[in-house]
């Protein structure tokens, strides 16, 4: 019985499916691109399925036949099905950091190449064809898209360097959206017999890309913000990332005008920049090892459909349309080479772009393949009934004919000529590396083999043969080590940074999984690790020291809700921000402590006791700018931040048990049953964890002002009226308490931490107990300099109208302030800061006032 309809096409999808996995151990075995082997099989099964339709011989297969040779996917089907999904895959997959720095060379690459290859490959078949210039480049649009599954794929099997791939994939993110825009102003004035107008088409160009890059990331970013306010179970996580793109790439592509494919490429880099830190790990983990088995599927049937319709579109084909397939390589090929060697090099000099190596270049020109978009967009003008055969029949053999040659000739050499660059190789820095830690480790897994083999029972003469050869690898290893004559101690410092902000982003990603940590805090905390990372690997510590300054340095969101607090006395948004930088610096503080460990007992055997030092002293100002930033906020909410410690802790213990049952059950010393109840009981107290503790943002301002020498003569009614309307300030060092000539809108109580004034006789210091700004007033005068903070500092804000009438009222506290502020001049007043634990020792009120203006001894 013939089967038919949908069944039939299902039938033919399984087939396929069965063929893709036999093709990819196949290819590793012959060593070729699994994309031309796909190639290659999708033609020959194209041209057998119309063999057997024709032959009368074969009536049994007609029907199989058939439903390969008229399987029901059109262009659309290609581009609407595959192609988001391939794209979102590809940006998902990047690492965004890295690929910023190749902005220029990824735009230059997918943007100008495609402009150029379209421009010359049009000229230079527009001689030769017979048609006009409109079709010659349409025909160069079709071909300019390059496909980087067969390139990437042959430079992860070689092992290639990962600027190179990184180089190849992120120009493979635009330039489908480059080519499909030139093309669909091209086609559109083919079938409407409509002039192009030059300065239009730019613009919509241009529109169709920004706008879908703002649709793309803000569509992106409205998703993970429902995963982490929705906080909904895994399985729609994982479904809100799979209708993303779709979502993206339709309402751009056919409902706003805008580019799809830019959208989709856009929103996958959004979610690549924030997933880590928005999904769990576990889950985040699930979601890419889901996508690269949809990307594997998808990829491989387009390919294989694609290729199925090679015989169609070739049919027909002359020795004149050869002719023209061979002066449209050669054209393409020359457009390529004329960017890459011509335009790169400009992007270097003018610091727009790291150089790219001569070896890169080469191999980036060669390995330009094209593939199923172009097989895809040909489809698209044969199938568009407004196209003239004449048109429809050039479109689809030359660009039919370009596809082949790239791939038969470009795809199964790409492999030799990277071997030949031996791009393949380890730089001389990773080579010593790699000495020095098998050096290491192999002695360590001798080790740790003799040790299991008795544990297990082995013979003797099994064992020290095992070890042996162990053994000589280390030997092999040390002899051959030159370690420390290729790094030296600053490549050592950098790599060990680098290691420990890679250190820190795996502990980070470990605490994640503890529920109940706030996904915000997470997300900043893993984004400015990786940039401690970027900045080590661009300049050394002191990158790495800046990444972690700005890491400390209020946020703009932290600095707006502090505005709100300040002028309008809106109190919540700061509040919600205190209690996330709270949260923030106790988990950096639990890290650096950690990091510590790490350094001590990983990295000094590795990198030598001198880098172990210098990286240890670098360890040691991260640990105190942590403790000075959490300190002036412990200073004031000591209680908000043992009961946060206290939770965090707790939801840790609840982690730890949660596996140590799960352990059991893996054993099976306890029931599945079993299990399931006890792990609903530690979600049950999660639970309970999960409630947000009290955060009181303006708790003990009264008793803080009483302490202040300043006011020690103002009756506590006014005290209290004067809290109620100060604002609460917390600076980073450096920052700008009031600046230079400026009127004085706020006198600062200094609560904690230091400022400073430069004066050309001397440099004056604030300390705790003082009023900045206090004696300016006093004087009316305004700051001869500008003062900042020079440590973490914790003021309170007094507005400039309640403070004079304060002098007017109370006589005495003006007199205070000059007796003070003479003292300072004179140098019998020294700065004086205060932590948290000497506020912990002593008792209020009295106490505190001898911490602000202690007593001289």
């Amino acid at each position: 019985m013939m089967v038919t309809g949908l069944a039939a096409v299902l039938l033919a999808i399984a087939f396929l499916l069965t063929i893709v996995s036999l093709i990819q151990p196949l290819a590793k075995r012959l060593e070729i691109s699994e994309t031309v082997l796909l190639a290659l099989t999708g033609i020959g099964l194209g041209a057998a399925a119309s063999f057997v339709v024709r032959s009368s011989y074969t009536d049994l297969f007609n029907g199989a036949a058939e439903s390969l040779i008229y399987f029901p996917i059109n262009s659309e089907a290609f581009l609407l099905i595959f192609l988001p999904i391939l794209v979102f895959q590809g940006a998902m997959g990047i690492d965004v950091r890295r690929l910023a720095q190749e902005t220029a060379t990824v735009l230059l690459l997918a943007v100008v190449a495609v402009i150029v290859s379209t421009a010359t490959i049009g000229f230079a078949l527009y001689p030769f064809s017979g048609q006009s210039l409109v079709v010659c480049l349409l025909l160069g649009s079709i071909v300019a898209t390059t496909d980087p599954s067969a390139v990437a794929g042959i430079f992860r099997d070689i092992g290639a360097a990962s600027r190179l791939t990184r180089l190849v994939e992120g120009e493979a993110l635009l330039n489908d959206a480059a080519a499909i825009a030139i093309f669909t102003i091209l086609l559109a004035s083919i079938t409407s017999h409509r002039h192009i107008h030059l300065g239009d088409a730019i613009l919509d160009f241009a529109s169709a890309f920004g706008g879908a890059i703002i649709v793309g990331v803000c569509l992106a970013r409205l998703m993970l913000l429902m995963i982490a306010g929705l906080g909904a179970p895994i399985a729609a996580e994982v479904t809100l990332t799979l209708a993303l793109p779709y979502t993206v790439y339709i309402i751009c592509d056919e409902m706003l005008g805008f580019s799809g494919v830019v959208a989709t490429a856009a929103a996958g880099l959004t979610v690549s920049a924030y997933g880590p830190s928005t999904f769990r790990p576990q889950v985040w983990r699930f979601v890419n090892e889901l996508w690269e088995q949809l990307v594997f599927w998808a990829g491989s049937l387009v390919f294989l459909l694609a290729a199925m319709l090679v015989p169609r579109l070739l049919a027909g084909a002359t020795k004149w349309d050869c002719t023209l397939i061979l002066i449209a390589s050669v054209a393409g090929l020359i457009a390529r080479g004329a960017v890459i060697f011509g335009l790169l090099p400009i992007l270097s000099v003018t610091n727009l772009s790291p150089p790219v190596p001569l070896p890169f270049k080469a191999t980036m020109v060669w390995g330009g393949l094209r593939g199923a978009i172009t097989l895809a967009l040909a489809l698209a003008v044969t199938e568009n009934q407004n196209v003239s055969s004449s048109i429809a029949h050039f479109i689809g053999i030359i660009a039919t004919g370009f596809v082949l040659i790239t791939l038969l000739v470009n795809g199964t050499t790409l492999r030799s000529l990277v071997l030949f660059f031996k791009l393949n190789q380890l730089s001389p820095v990773d080579q010593a590396i790699r000495q020095q830690i098998l050096g290491i480790g192999l002695s360590e897994v001798a080790e740790r083999t003799r040790n299991m083999s008795d544990e297990l029972g082995f013979s003797a003469q099994t064992r020290d043969g095992v070890i042996n050869q162990i053994e000589k690898r280390a030997k092999k290893e040390r002899e051959a080590n030159n370690f420390e004559t290729v790094l030296s101690d600053r490549n050592r410092i950098n790599i060990a940074l680098i290691t420990i902000a890679n250190q820190e982003r795996s502990l980070l990603l470990d605490l994640f999984r503890i529920q109940g940590l706030s996904r915000r805090v997470m997300e900043t905390l893993l984004r400015t690790a990786e940039s401690m990372a970027e900045g080590a690997r661009l300049n050394g510590h002191y990158g790495y020291l800046r990444a972690l300054r700005r890491r400390l340095t209020p946020s703009l969101r932290f600095r707006v809700a502090q505005s709100l607090h300040s002028r309008f006395h809106i109190d919540g948004p700061l509040m919600y921000c205190m209690m996330e930088r709270f949260e923030m610096l106790i988990i950096a503080h639990l890290v650096s402590l950690s990091l510590q460990r790490f350094v001590q007992q990983r990295m000094g055997p590795t990198l030598g006791s001198r880098v172990t030092e210098i990286v240890s002293e670098v360890l040691g100002r991260q640990r105190k700018l942590l403790d000075d930033a959490l300190e002036t906020l412990r200073l004031h909410y000591s209680g908000y931040s043992e009961a946060l410690q206290s939770r965090i802790l707790r939801q840790i213990a609840l982690r730890l048990e949660d596996e140590e049952y799960a352990t059991l059950q893996k054993d099976s010393l306890i029931s599945e049953e079993l299990h399931r109840e006890l792990h609903r009981d530690i979600e049950r107290r999660r639970m309970r964890l999960d409630a947000p503790l009290r955060f009181n943002l303006k708790s003990g301002i009264e008793q803080r002002l009483r302490a202040f020498p300043a006011f020690n003569g103002v009756p506590d009614c006014i005290l209290h009226d004067i809290a109620r309307k100060v604002s609460i300030h917390f600076l980073s060092p450096g920052e700008v308490i009031i600046k230079r000539d400026k009127k004085i809108r706020f006198v600062y109580a200094q609560i904690a931490g230091l400022a400073e004034m430069h004066l050309p006789e001397q440099d004056i210091l604030f300390g705790s107990g003082d009023l900045i700004g206090g004696a300016f007033l006093v004087e009316k005068t305004k700051a001869p300099a500008t003062i900042r903070s020079i440590q973490f500092s914790h003021l309170l804000a007094i507005p400039r109208s309640v403070f004079l009438k304060l002098l007017k009222d109370y006589p005495i506290v003006k007199r205070l302030i000059v007796s003070r502020n003479d003292q300072r001049k004179d140098g019998a007043l020294k700065p004086y800061s205060v932590n948290s634990d000497t506020v912990v020792k002593l008792a209020a009120p009295q106490a505190i006032k001898n911490i602000v203006h202690p007593k001289e001894e």
